[in-house]
């Protein structure tokens, strides 16, 4: 059975890590990141051109394709005071980025107390492709932690997407403590990135070139496939001395059917993800096909994975027996996508239904990543962060990278 989660710590997992082991900036070459190895207990080292060596031949490794948009947009009040709106999701799941003026967008909003939104609609100028345009940000609801924003822009030719790609400003994490850069466009995007999304990269896949991806084919490793949007969320810290009082952010996924087919089809019966978000989205699928099998989910198709799900309802169902639960679902509904949103909290004590490794970086101290790692390896977490350390490996989004075995 699962620990009870009322019974974590945050101080039992946090660590020194100094500012200048947080890496700024990204290797010229993303393939020559250091790559730490823990198999079996052992720890070593090598760099990440070389991880196939590392993956059992025939595995399957599946990856989050998901891809950062250039969320935050910079306006002026009248007075000439800065404001930024950072933006976080569809205000509806009938909004689109490719949708024309006007838009709704939930959103974070910097220097608030500087605009008087119930007076002042904000107004900047960009362009795009030789055409001059206005952009105009409207504050019409106050949420829990955000604000609904009505975007409009004129001409309206441009869908929402081309406008944060003209307009926006990459999210780089708040811990880098500098404004972005060009350059930073296109490093802190996976090579491998197509479905517009995230405000934060999956950082795992950062590491990833073409001739890593050859190697793999060519080892006959299996590669698939899923999106989840990375929220701002993923940087919110823990607060709470417990983690049972920390909330746990909710982010939407897309997991098409030939992913689950490979999972259920490994022959090699070593399956691995390439960084946490993965983890975290194919792990809710197998609560998913919980509920199915026990008449639990009755939210039409779309999959809603709780916080506390694995602890509240625990279960001894075969990942097999789930995941064709899942399957013969699709069938009935006729569907080939599974669309939800998952909150799942991974820590120590959890069982792990599907992944057997996990490729990733170096999470800060004290975060619910890290306690995702410690509930992968257990107590090793501490050898491993400590071998990244004596080692020089650098940190955090832009850091280097580990390929961990369960």
């Amino acid at each position: 059975m699962p620990v009870n989660p009322k019974n974590i710590q945050i101080i039992d997992y946090t660590y020194e890590l100094p500012a200048d082991r947080i890496a700024q900036f990204p290797l010229k070459n993303r393939d020559e990141s250091k790559l730490l190895i823990f198999d079996k207990g052992s720890i070593s080292g090598d760099v990440f051109r070389n991880i196939s060596r590392h993956i059992p031949e025939g595995s399957l490794l599946i990856f989050n394709d998901t891809k950062v948009v250039n969320a935050r947009l910079i306006f002026h009040t009248l007075k000439g005071k800065a404001i930024e709106i950072f933006c976080l999701e569809p205000a509806s799941p009938q909004t689109t980025f490719v949708q024309n003026s006007p838009v709704k967008w939930n959103s974070m909003v910097g220097n608030l107390k500087a605009w008087k939104w119930k007076e002042e609609v904000l107004q900047s100028n960009f362009s795009s492709g030789g055409t001059e345009y206005i952009l105009k940000a409207e504050l019409i609801e106050q949420l829990t932690d955000s604000f609904t924003i009505n975007f409009s822009w004129s001409p309206p030719d441009l869908s929402f997407a081309e406008v944060l790609e003209s307009a926006g400003l990459i999210p780089l994490p708040p811990y880098l403590k500098r404004e972005p850069v060009e350059e930073d466009k296109r490093t802190y995007q996976t090579i491998y990135a197509s479905c517009e999304g995230s405000v934060a990269a999956p950082t795992a896949g950062l590491h990833f070139t073409n001739e890593v991806i050859a190697s793999l084919i060519e080892k006959n490793i299996v590669m698939q496939n899923l999106t989840l949007h990375v929220g701002a969320g993923t940087f919110k810290p823990v607060k709470s001395e417990k983690i049972i009082d920390h909330e746990m952010h909710s982010e939407r996924f897309f997991l098409n059917k030939k992913v689950v087919e490979e999972i259920l089809s490994n022959r090699n019966d070593c399956i691995i993800s390439a960084g946490t978000t993965t983890l975290r989205t194919v792990e809710s699928i197998y609560w998913y096909g919980v509920q199915l099998i026990r008449g639990r989910n009755s939210t039409g198709g779309e999959v809603y994975i709780s916080q506390w799900e694995p602890y509240e309802h625990p279960s001894d169902i075969t990942m097999k027996d789930s995941l064709t639960a899942v399957i013969d679902e699709l069938n009935k509904t006729g569907e080939n996508l599974i669309t939800g949103r998952t909150s799942i909290m991974i820590v120590p004590g959890y069982e792990f239904k599907i992944f057997s490794g996990l490729i990733t970086n170096f999470h800060q101290p004290g975060s619910t990543l890290l306690l995702l790692i410690a509930a992968f390896i257990g107590g090793d977490w501490k050898s491993v962060y400590e071998y990244a350390l004596n080692y020089d490996f650098r940190f955090l989004s832009y850091g280097d990278s580990s390929i961990l075995f369960k």
